[in-house]
């Protein structure tokens, strides 16, 4: 299995992961060309992607949905609930795939189970991707360290797990109150330290872990992996960017 980050934060975010011949992508939160030449520069063809998982209405996830499904042909797969949210107008899509939140999605020898988040959005799901007994999380706006989170990792082989904020730099910051309370409220999203913490009691499987969906206000790279880095050590540590892709990860 391998997979990579095309880009990740509150500007955009997708994800690719690809296994026995299966090529997913999740979220379509960047525009086509850049989600294009993005894949073709680690050797990927957008247009051989077998399917678009979206996670949650929010439009840093879903906004070009629809332009991949046209330009591309690619069948999207998301929730009912998450279509009707309509929060980015997707128009014209004729190969919408629905599926209920907590199922099981399988594309050949790889299967892709959804796991609901608390975050606030309409329907939100992260994702556990299996294949030949490995597995990898694509773990984002988790709202907070919901019950069962902790088992999940435990399971992972691999993982990108958000890592949104530094408490310091958001109480510091220049948001207001209530986007203050509800970044770190239980349907926003999760802290550095909150993020190191289930990796370190958690993250004994693991073969890497790259942390995703950085603030761009309150926090920054070099934060969140020096927080992480003093909860553990001895497992590769990367952070998924704003602006371009990631390495290619493997498992």
């Amino acid at each position: 299995m391998i997979a990579f980050s095309l880009q990740s934060g509150s500007n955009g975010n997708s994800i690719y992961v690809e296994a026995g011949g299966v090529r997913l992508l999740f979220d379509a939160g960047i525009p086509g060309v850049a989600a294009m030449t993005r894949l073709k520069a680690h050797g990927r063809d957008i247009r051989e992607v077998n399917a678009l998982i979206i996670s949650h209405d929010h439009s840093d996830h879903i906004k070009y949905a629809g332009v991949y499904h046209r330009k591309f042909g690619l069948p999207v797969y998301m929730t009912p609930k998450t279509l009707a949210a309509g929060v980015s107008p997707l128009g014209r899509m004729e190969d919408v795939r629905m599926f209920l939140t907590g199922s099981v999605l399988r594309f050949g020898p790889v299967s892709v189970r959804t796991v609901p988040t608390s975050h606030d959005g309409a329907d939100g799901v992260a994702f556990v991707v299996s294949y030949e007994g490995r597995k990898l999380g694509i773990l984002t706006d988790l709202g907070h360290p919901f019950e069962g989170l902790g088992a999940l990792i435990s399971s992972l082989d691999g993982v990108f797990i958000e890592s949104n904020y530094d408490p310091r730099m958001l109480q510091s910051g220049p948001y207001p109150a209530f986007l203050k309370r509800r970044i770190q409220g239980p349907r926003g999203h999760i802290s550095n330290m909150e993020a190191a913490e289930l990796i370190r009691q958690y993250g004994a499987r693991l073969k890497w872990v790259c942390l995703a969906h950085l603030s761009s206000q309150n926090n920054c790279p070099e934060t969140a992996l020096k927080t992480h880095r003093a909860e553990y050590s001895g497992l590769p540590l990367y952070a998924a960017s704003r602006h371009e892709a990631s390495r290619i990860f493997r498992l």
